[in-house]
């Protein structure tokens, strides 16, 4: 890789987007700025997600992560982060694919919210039906 290049890959979940830069270095992870620690509130749950695609492959501490992420709860952005990673990992070489396929990290997970209907009190919600 040279210098500056990097691998760029866009990953999403419910109302996060997350845009991802890939660039060879050190492990170090930047969120909208922050580093991922501090971005996440030390959160060890989030920041094991966080490494997942990396721990798969075993390349751990071999690529710098910068990451545009918005919407959403911390959740939704560290699926989408974690998706995005995967993505661009699979472009930067191919042979990782097929092991980031079969640990399922390839695959958006399209679940959203659904929307309230008119007439109703949410999605599905109705009022309570009375007899008499």
């Amino acid at each position: 890789m040279a210098k500056d290049s990097y691998t760029y890959a866009l990953g999403r979940r419910k109302s996060a987007t997350a845009r991802v830069r890939l660039t060879s270095g050190k492990g170090a992870v930047t969120v909208n700025g922050k580093t991922a620690a501090e971005y996440f509130a030390d959160s060890k749950y989030l920041l094991a997600k966080l490494e997942q695609p990396f721990a798969v492959l075993d390349q751990t501490n071999k690529f710098d992560i910068s990451v545009v992420v918005s919407g959403g709860g911390h959740d939704g952005q560290i699926e989408a982060i974690r998706l995005a990673s995967a993505k661009a990992l699979a472009i930067f070489n191919e042979d990782y694919k097929s092991t980031l396929k079969r640990a399922d990290l390839l695959g958006r997970d399209s679940r959203e919210k659904e929307r309230k209907k008119f007439g109703l009190k949410g999605a599905r919600k109705q009022r309570q039906f009375t007899k008499r």
